[in-house]
């Protein structure tokens, strides 16, 4: 019989498949504004740049150094700057548009329902995500994940991002769990493994592109639906 009461699941990349969903968001954006014309540039070049660019944000949001505001408009505008486009009117339209559109794609990892139910069965299912409240609450119901988790934890609301120790202790508290009685599944070794590693939470890591690592963790999958052998 398992020891673990509690199942705690990152969401993006590791149930909602964000690379996918937002490539097409982006694409989206990429027509709307007819940014080939626009800024003559192909769809490949624009989106690689809008990347870097949203990566290096996020990195300094989660870090503390710049607030949310300011990450969703200029991964925009610092895009559009790179190809002679200074134009911030465009970059909140943009911005807007994009937080719209991406939670309304439902694109999931291959098994994700069929995991899903069968944990339902057996444990408390909750979700541990960092993101803005407004996209992540509308990406958990439009993929139809709402009706298996019993709550949903997200960094913008706890006012800590993992991997600070301080949103899984809220998360802790927020469902009763205790440490020693759950289990985080994630895709990001640092954020969510590690993560919760330090607050004494075993882990799943769900590294289905491969990492090469040396860290000690609790389990490794590189499927889904291998989580049921673990979890049975």
């Amino acid at each position: 019989m398992s020891k673990y009461k509690h199942v705690f699941f990152d969401l993006d990349r590791t149930l909602w498949d964000f690379d996918s969903n937002s490539l097409e968001t982006f694409q989206d954006l990429y027509n709307i504004y007819n940014i080939k014309n626009l800024l003559d540039c192909n769809f490949s070049n624009f989106h690689n740049v809008y990347k870097k660019h949203n990566n290096l944000l996020w990195d300094a949001y989660r870090k503390g150094e710049i607030k949310k505001d300011y990450l969703s408009v200029h991964r925009f505008l610092f895009t559009l700057n790179e190809f002679g486009c200074n134009d911030l009117k465009l970059a909140v339209n943009m911005s807007e548009d994009y937080i719209k559109l991406s939670p309304q794609k439902n694109l999931l990892f291959p098994h994700t329902h069929e995991v899903l139910t069968h944990l339902q069965k057996k444990y408390y299912l909750h979700i541990i995500t960092n993101g803005f409240i407004e996209v992540q609450y509308k990406k958990i119901k439009n993929s139809g994940l709402d009706k298996y988790f019993t709550t949903a934890i997200i960094s913008e609301e706890a006012g800590f991002q993992k991997p600070d120790k301080q949103i899984f202790y809220f998360s802790l508290e927020k469902t009763g769990a205790k440490a020693e009685e759950s289990i985080m599944i994630g895709d990001d070794l640092k954020v969510d493994i590690l993560g919760a590693k330090q607050v004494g939470i075993d882990q799943i890591f769900y590294n289905n592109s491969g990492i090469q690592h040396n860290e000690k963790i609790t389990f490794e999958v590189d499927s889904l639906k291998k989580i049921i052998n673990i979890l049975n």
